[in-house]
């Protein structure tokens, strides 16, 4: 049997061992929640919620040991552990909590006057088995998340963790038993990309993936073959737009956090800054400023930790040198050659960028600032707008209806005005991209909706012997005409309405 090694991306330090799964065992894997499925489906939406009450507690009562396991297995500070992937989980599980017994429940919906003495209602069904394949950036939150939507709206959940932090994907799977989860609910199958293309031709009742372009196109490719429904979380290259009338002090700290945190291995990372040319200079001093303050460890102290997936150190070192190669300056950072440690990236702000550059088309999962200047508003919308991606998008100016009227004109599935990322952390809103950032929105209502079938219900008493569009069709075109002239005309006739009505009612 195959073991996952766990190892401290930051320090190299050998960590504990995850079993993989063996492919042979996935067929029994579907069968055990097929089944699970069953039961888990029959109960209440608020029967579900009591365990998901239960895996909350636990997590808060072992949140300190939580945050160490991701720091140990991400490279990343624990202080960002705690912050940027714990607590965005809690409080999406708070919010379900709170919401799901009403977003689930069936809805009262009108239903039209031709359709008189009938009610109509929505009624939320689950899926089935769900697939969740979640990421190594975020590995609780990204996770946690779509698996704790999708149990809440009855279903049972395969999740496969990521194999490059392995040990956060133990952890959730103890979690889940100790929170007494019934057997089979959740089941989580360690592994690598094998393990993930067996799953997914596995034929699941319905997949959420978050990952790469790449990977969520094979994915979608297997599952438009079997008409399997799937949300997509992939890719971002957002842009960062900063007008000269914006507070450029808070800006520029808005801009480096954006671009740094987790190292910069974010989808959602500030990837194109954009500067108004009168402010490019000033606002790059700034930048340098801010960039040259901060701590690069592994520790409490620090800011910025290590890359965590070596893979994605080549990418950024490729990325970095094409863009130097192509007469880029580096303003702020070292040399990718001189790069002396092999999973730590410093800081690096880039300045008079090709636009045909890598680190302008491509996704950049590391921390690198790339500065572009543009003149004027119609301009920047252009530059952002020009790439395949659109996840999430930052405008900076004090002009209200500009900052308005830029944001409504950006391609992107959200935008956050001076301020930036931080539209994933409200749970009212839904997210998700267009283009190649994904397909499909998770949060707020849509979150658990998107793990039901819709099923639309019309009630009749049955009281009537007979509807008026039933059989027989003789005699009644005249009064069929007249009815749908007087309930459609530019101005309602309800006297003939019912008139015409009525005498069908007879007929």
């Amino acid at each position: 049997m195959a073991i996952l090694e766990g190892i401290n991306p930051a320090t190299g330090e050998k960590l504990d061992s995850v079993e993989e799964i063996e492919i042979q065992a996935i067929p029994l894997l579907m069968e055990k929640g097929q089944q699970a499925f069953k039961s888990w489906s029959r109960l209440t939406t608020k029967e579900r919620l009591h365990y998901l009450r239960n895996l909350k507690e636990l997590m808060v009562r072992d949140i300190e040991k939580l945050a160490q396991v991701i720091a140990d297995d991400t490279g990343k500070p624990p202080t960002e552990s705690l912050v940027a992937d714990i607590m965005p989980t809690l409080d999406a599980m708070v919010h379900i909590i709170s919401h799901a017994e009403k977003t689930l429940q069936p809805k009262k919906v009108k239903t039209p006057l031709l359709l008189i003495g009938k009610k109509s209602y929505v009624e939320y069904m689950p899926r089935g088995l769900v697939l969740v394949i979640s990421p190594w950036n975020y590995p609780l939150q990204l996770a946690l998340v779509p698996v704790v939507s999708a149990l809440v709206s009855g279903n049972t959940v395969i999740l496969k963790p990521s194999e490059v932090t392995p040990l956060v994907g133990k952890s959730i799977e103890e979690l889940f038993k100790h929170a007494g989860f019934p057997n089979d609910v959740v089941q989580v199958a360690h592994g690598g990309k094998e393990v993930g293309a067996h799953l997914t031709e596995a034929k699941p009742d319905y997949i959420f993936f978050t990952g790469s372009v790449r990977t969520g196109k094979i994915i979608q490719k297997v599952a438009a073959e079997h008409l399997i429904p799937t949300t997509l979380e992939l890719g971002g290259k957002d842009p960062f737009i900063v007008f000269a009338d914006a507070n450029l002090k808070r800006a520029a700290k808005g801009a480096v956090w954006a671009a740094f945190t987790n190292s910069g291995q974010v989808c959602m990372s500030a990837e194109r800054v954009f500067v108004e040319r009168k402010i490019y200079n000033q606002f790059t001093e700034l930048l340098k400023e801010e960039t040259e303050k901060l701590v690069q460890g592994n520790d409490n102290t620090a800011d910025i930790g290590s890359m965590t997936y070596k893979v994605q150190v080549d990418i950024v070192k490729r990325q970095v040198k094409d863009a130097l190669d192509r007469g880029a300056t580096l303003t702020c950072g070292i040399h990718p050659d001189k790069w002396s440690h092999p999973m730590f990236i410093k800081p690096t702000i880039l300045t008079d960028i090709p636009k045909d550059a890598e680190i302008v088309q491509e996704e950049t999962f590391g921390p690198i600032l790339p500065l572009i200047p543009f003149d004027n508003e119609e301009e920047v919308i252009v530059f952002a707008n020009d790439t395949e991606y659109g996840l999430n998008a930052s405008v900076w100016t004090s002009d209200k209806m500009k900052a308005r009227r830029v944001a409504s004109q950006l391609i992107s599935g959200a935008v956050v005005i001076n301020d930036a990322i931080v539209s994933v952390a409200n749970h009212h809103l839904p997210f998700g991209g267009t283009k190649h950032s994904g397909i499909g929105r998770y949060h707020g209502e849509e979150g658990l909706k998107i793990f039901c079938h819709e099923k639309a219900i019309v009630v009749d008493s049955g009281k009537r012997n007979k509807e008026i569009q039933w059989y027989p069709y003789e005699g009644k075109y005249e009064d069929f005409l007249q009815l749908f002239k007087s309930y459609f005309g530019k101005k309602k006739d309800w006297l003939h309405f019912m008139k015409r009505y009525l005498r069908l009612l007879k007929k």
